[in-house]
């Protein structure tokens, strides 16, 4: 080390904190396609878990070291970030050797993490950056405690209880792997520290890359001292390698969020069976029945009764509204709307207060005011239906001419009578009635019936003569 930082922790810096998040790598063990850093984990991409833990955490600069499909994974990680590029995956040092242009004239905190601990928490990330400020450390790292933990940098103590130096698995004797504190590889150092110390780093080790846990031995060998903290809960530090880590990563973060939901006065009727990604909002005294998904930015009011067996995503529902067993996409439903059984609230959709949709029927794409009531089998797509209108049975818009869409417009106050096809584009007018098993393809004025179908004859004793004909060509095969 130079002598400007022959004394690691000397000259101490601010407290300003620089967060350097590590998802350069290929992660083979994943199996994807996909870069591992964008695998979807409870509605956001599993690095984006790690990011939001370093804003919560009140760091406002966070760089994102990438490498394996850069410009993949910046682009689903988004541009509120900054990124250093690790042209070829050298090990852990050398990812942050990557930062340092960006921070070559730094003089804050430098916080350091692997970009696939997506159970962190940010109030164990502010413990971390407190005791390095606290005791002045030339680092300061986060521990953890398994029975066994292989596969994990193991912490070497010294007489005195000070880390010594962190030692890879793949490197370290049958004495140090039998050691139960491993490294999770999360740190705090004083920057120009950081990267003072990893110009002495080597890859003279058996994979041949440049270590960052090295760091901590040459910072201890030049007079620095190494503070330890100890995770009060061990399964923050879990990393994400392969996709059952993945499924055991998402169990654990979603009984967070259920609990949190349960805390803040909703009733969970099976957590077990009850899925909620980590941005959906749900009001007090809403109840989720089992096998309720919760989707992305999907907001529910309260005093609502959602589920079972019932899907929303990316939706807004008001109070006091009833889904059962249904689907509900990127719509937007009012308050005191009964939906389902095995209703499709497809993409576009408004509902407005107090709407009935019954089993099977789908919407897409619709503007319903208030009371209207589809109670079954009808679908209405890119259409807007005024209030206390009634769409019976059977129902269906015809928006689709083969080339382009077309709107269907019913007024306030119609009813809509069984197994009609509005043809559009159509507009009924108010109070307008439609005669059961009408095919419309003109505008029907308000306040009118309209009746088109052909009339009924009857033919006597034709099914007769048919069955007749029928077994006269079976007899004779």
């Amino acid at each position: 080390m130079s002598e400007a930082t022959a004394q690691p922790g000397a000259g101490y810096p601010s407290s300003e904190c620089a967060a350097l998040i590590l998802a350069a790598g290929k992660s083979t063990r994943m199996r994807s396609r996909l870069p591992k850093p964008l695998h979807p984990l409870c509605g956001i991409p599993l690095t984006r878990h790690v990011i939001r833990a370093c804003r919560h955490a009140g760091i406002s600069r966070v760089i994102v070291v990438v490498g394996h499909e850069a410009e993949a994974v910046r682009a689903g990680l988004g541009d509120d970030v900054e990124y250093a590029l690790q042209a070829e995956q050298r090990g852990s040092g050398d990812a942050v050797q990557a930062c340092y242009s960006l921070l070559k004239d730094y003089r804050g905190l430098t916080l350091v993490l692997a970009g696939d601990v997506p159970l962190l928490r940010p109030e164990t990330l502010t413990a971390l950056i407190q005791r390095q400020m606290q005791t002045r450390a030339a680092a300061t790292l986060l521990t953890a405690f398994l029975d066994d933990a292989t596969g994990y940098g193991r912490i070497v103590r010294g007489a005195d209880g000070s880390v010594e130096k962190i030692v890879e698995h793949r490197d370290a004797t049958p004495e140090e792997r039998a050691i139960k504190e491993w490294n999770p590889s999360i740190y705090c150092f004083p920057a120009q520290d950081l990267f003072a110390a990893l110009k002495e780093v080597r890859s003279d080790n058996i994979q041949g890359e440049f270590y960052l846990t090295d760091v901590i031995g040459i910072l201890r060998q030049c007079g620095g001292r190494i503070e330890a903290l100890p995770m009060e809960d061990s399964s923050e530090a879990l990393g994400v390698n392969t996709r059952v880590e993945l499924a055991n990563a998402a169990s654990i973060l979603r009984q967070r969020i259920l609990n949190r939901l349960m805390l803040s006065g909703v009733t969970i009727t099976d957590p077990a069976t009850t899925y909620v990604d980590v941005d959906v909002q749900v009001g007090q005294d809403t109840t989720l029945e089992p096998q309720t998904f919760l989707h992305g930015s999907t907001v529910i009011g309260e005093g609502c009764s959602i589920g079972p067996f019932t899907r929303i995503c990316d939706s807004r529902v008001g109070d006091n509204t009833t889904i059962v067993s249904s689907q509900v996409v990127r719509s937007q439903i009012g308050n005191g709307v009964r939906i389902g059984p095995f209703a499709n609230i497809r993409p576009g959709c408004q509902l407005a207060d107090h709407v009935k949709i019954g089993d099977f029927v789908e919407l897409k794409n619709a503007t319903l005011a208030q009371r209207v009531s589809a109670s079954h089998l009808s679908y209405i797509g890119d259409a807007e239906v005024g209030e206390e209108t009634n769409i019976g049975a059977g129902v269906v818009t015809c928006n689709y001419d083969g080339i382009q869409k077309h709107r269907t417009i019913i007024g306030k106050g119609a009813f809509i009578g069984t197994h009609t096809t509005l043809i559009a584009p159509v507009t009924v007018g108010d109070g307008a009635f439609i005669a059961a098993g009408s095919p419309i393809n003109q505008d029907v004025p308000a306040d009118s019936l309209a009746i088109a179908r052909e009339k009924m004859s009857v033919k006597p004793d034709w099914a007769k003569r048919w069955r007749e004909k029928k077994e006269r060509f079976h007899a004779g095969r």
